[in-house]
């Protein structure tokens, strides 16, 4: 169980990576549109969506990706805490 724990922990924290990646090449003319910035839109854009429904811009800036990396942290944690909680670390 060990090992199912520190791959799904290590996943979300790729994932987490994956969005911050991604956040910041908005800052960048043109990123999004290359190839990478095209498959990490494809991998984030449908999780950054379900946030978008509930928390709307404040003026030009968007803060559902904060909230998305706030939740997986969460998830992370909660990953590793069932786990000891049940032994399997």
């Amino acid at each position: 169980m060990s090992l199912l724990v520190l791959l799904i922990s290590g996943g979300i924290r790729i994932y987490s990576y994956a969005l911050i990646i991604y956040i910041l090449m908005s800052w960048l003319p043109g990123a999004r549109e290359s190839q990478f910035g095209e498959f990490l839109g494809s991998i984030c854009e449908p999780y950054l969506e379900q946030f978008r429904r509930f928390i709307p811009p404040i003026g030009m800036i968007d803060i559902s990706p904060i909230a998305g990396i706030i939740v997986l942290s969460m998830a992370q944690y909660g990953v590793v805490a069932l786990a000891q909680m049940f032994g399997g670390m």
